[in-house]
Parts: C-alpha cells; sequence; structure tokens
C-alpha cells in the first residue's frame, strides 16, 4: 500500500519492512549526491527513517540501483548492509527484474524484440555511445522491448533491462533510431529544451534478501503529456502479464 513519506510527501513509500524500502522517485531528484549539491534521494530517505522511527546518530540506508536524473519511478534501497549485499548479487545474477515505461519518437522496426549493443561511457562529457564489440572499456548491454502503443507520430514502449548501464534505454533506443521524447542528450534533434524525459521505472522486483520471496511493487507514469496520449489500459494490461 502506498504511504506518504513523512517530510517528502512526493516521495511515496511502495514497500518497506526491516530490511527493504521501496519508493516511487520524483523526477529531477540525483539517485545519491552528485556535484550539483543538490538534495538527493539516499540523503532525503535517511533523513526520513532518523525522524520516522526516531533513530538516533547515522542511518544506515543502502544504494542498491540507480535512476537518471531526469527519471522517476519504482526505486529499491536497503535498510542493513546484509540486505544490501544481498540486493547487489541479485543485481548481478540478473534476479533483480527492472521494468520502464517510454515515450519514444517513431516506432521500433519490430513491434516487440531485443537490443543487444555495447557501451561506451565518456566521463568526461557524461555521455554514451555504442561502439564495436571489443573496443576497450566498454561493456555489452541488453533490453527487451514491446511496443504497446503508437499515437502521433510517438509509440509507448514497454522494456526490460537486462544489464544496468548508464543512459542504456536511451542510448540503444536512439541508436535503434527511436529516441526518447524529451531527451535532449540522445534525441536533441527531435525535442525541445525544457520537455521533461518520458521514462519512467514501471516494475521492480527481486528475491527478498531474508524470506527470499519475491517482492514487486509498481508505479504508473504521470497522467501528463506524453504519457496522456496512451490509454492507461495498455501499460496496466503488459504489466499484468510480467507479474
Amino acid at each position: 500500500m502506498t504511504q506518504p513519506n513523512a517530510r517528502y510527501p512526493d516521495i511515496p513509500v511502495l514497500f518497506e519492512d526491516n530490511h527493504v524500502l521501496g519508493v516511487c522517485k520524483p523526477v529531477n531528484i540525483p539517485s545519491q549526491e552528485d556535484a550539483t549539491g543538490d538534495p538527493d534521494m539516499l540523503t532525503i530517505l535517511k533523513e526520513d527513517i532518523k525522524i520516522r522511527y526516531n533513530k538516533p546518530g547515522n542511518v544506515y540506508l543502502g544504494l542498491v540501483h540507480r535512476l537518471d536524473r531526469p527519471v522517476g519511478g519504482a526505486m529499491v534501497f536497503a535498510k542493513t548492509s546484509k540486505a544490501a549485499s544481498r540486493l547487489s548479487e541479485a543485481v548481478r545474477s540478473r534476479s533483480f527484474r527492472k521494468l520502464y515505461a517510454a515515450v519514444v519518437h517513431g516506432t521500433p522496426a519490430k513491434p516487440a524484440g531485443r537490443l543487444t549493443d555495447t557501451l561506451l561511457k565518456d566521463a568526461r562529457t557524461n555521455t554514451v555511445r555504442v561502439v564495436p564489440k571489443g573496443t576497450e572499456g566498454a561493456k555489452d548491454a541488453v533490453l527487451d522491448y514491446e511496443v504497446l502503443g503508437t499515437e502521433g507520430g510517438l509509440s509507448l514502449v514497454l522494456i526490460e533491462l537486462h544489464t544496468g548501464r548508464p543512459h542504456q534505454i536511451r542510448v540503444q533506443l536512439s541508436h535503434a533510431g527511436c529516441p526518447l521524447y524529451g531527451d535532449q542528450k540522445y534525441g536533441s534533434s527531435l525535442n525541445k529544451a525544457g520537455q521533461q524525459i518520458a521514462l519512467w521505472s514501471v516494475l521492480v522486483g527481486f528475491p527478498h534478501p531474508v524470506s527470499k520471496e519475491e517482492v514487486m511493487f509498481q508505479s504508473s507514469p504521470p497522467s501528463i503529456h506524453p504519457w496522456s496520449l496512451f490509454p492507461d489500459r495498455l501499460l496496466h494490461n503488459a504489466m499484468d502479464k510480467h507479474r
């Protein structure tokens, strides 16, 4: 059941027990502290836990995975070091599931399929590009996608990540000829300044770090343009198939 965050009502709690905290990350908040010094999810949630549970001293909270700053949606944190270690192992072993919804320009060549690319990050410019396999420092990136609907030159796409590379969805879909709506970095020729990137973490699933039972929680994108171009049922029905 979704609950309000004590001090940050725009950060709903989607799931919580003694080991795991699942929340809905708002757009434009960094996952962790960065060079901007802006409030970040890790710091905000530590403060919230400290207040809600009246905890003295430092509060432990482990970052399990990241969402790019302009991306919102379901995100999980570990409340103990043991949980952090086991969830990190779930990520490495690919038993940690991540589903995203995106609105892209155009329509992928096939209604559903797998994109496999080799990505190289340039830390100096904080950009990622597709490079030939075997390029030094590059890493393989794999995702599955399904086109759920098209409207006005845009497509609603459901994406399951099998690797967690920086900017992976944005780069791979742009390389496939379908840059994300609002993505200034990888689709500047089609997007306008000020548009919000249409990428949302809709479902996170993983084996519970203690009970081993499957934990799954989801978050729906906001009912604003361009999400509002597509009926809610398209995304909901597709997500039900993955539960």
